[in-house]
């Protein structure tokens, strides 16, 4: 960086530390208001399918699901690692082999694993292993979790990821897992975006997500599919 008066030095320092003290710290209000929260009371609980994607700051995770038609929860929380019950701040400090990951309920009979595994890939930067947009460290690292018990599940993340290597010539490097466990993250960031519309929109703009995304995927970044069946 080129020399920059004291007060300058000092106020970009400040902006930069607020805007990616991230996921160590939000979409606009706008986008916040066409991602409904889902009425599960009238789903028949055999009809309901988790499935687990890690895409740095859970924070931004969130939104694009929430926006997907179908889609009934998202909870923010880790995967992963080697402890139990992390606090996000054991996961932030980088020693718990946890990454950032959100778990997703959806109702079978109105979207299926195909189409969140579109919307997954189209919110993440699949060529990064070492973090995700502003947030380093293999506690941002992308991945793909399923259950032990859903050989289809699995098979369906490995297909994607084929496809989504054909549309780049660097190497596609999420990792697709058997979950062995999922930590709830703590309430504050559960839908942060909701809660605090402003403070996230000011760490996802400073965090370069949607240009990359842009880059990377086009019109589709950031953008669930308009029907999921």
């Amino acid at each position: 960086m080129k020399p920059l008066t004291t007060a300058v030095s000092i106020f970009l320092l400040a902006g930069f530390l607020f805007g990616t003290t991230a996921c160590q710290n939000a979409d606009s209000e706008a986008r916040a208001e066409h991602a409904p929260m889902q009425d599960t009371t009238e789903v028949d609980p055999a009809v309901v399918d988790t499935v687990w994607f890690a895409g740095g700051c859970f924070w931004c995770m969130e939104p694009p699901f929430d926006r997907t038609e179908g889609v009934l929860s998202t909870i923010s929380g880790f995967a992963g690692g080697t402890i139990e019950n992390p606090s996000y701040r054991q996961v932030a400090g980088g020693s718990t082999d946890h990454t950032e990951t959100v778990q997703i309920a959806y109702d079978t009979t109105r979207v299926d694993i195909d189409r969140l595994l579109y919307v997954y890939w189209r919110n993440v930067d699949p060529l990064d292993a070492s973090g995700q947009f502003c947030d380093r460290g293999s506690q941002y690292r992308p991945d793909i979790f399923v259950s032990p018990s859903r050989a289809d599940h699995r098979e369906a993340a490995e297909a994607s990821k084929v496809d989504v290597q054909q549309r780049f010539d660097q190497p596609v490097v999420v990792d697709i897992h058997d979950l062995n466990a999922f930590y709830r993250a703590e309430d504050y960031h559960q839908n942060f975006y909701r809660k605090d519309p402003g403070r996230y929109y000011s760490y996802r703009e400073g965090c370069g997500r949607d240009q990359r995304l842009k880059a990377l995927w086009g019109d589709e970044g950031n953008a669930p599919p308009k029907k999921s069946r």
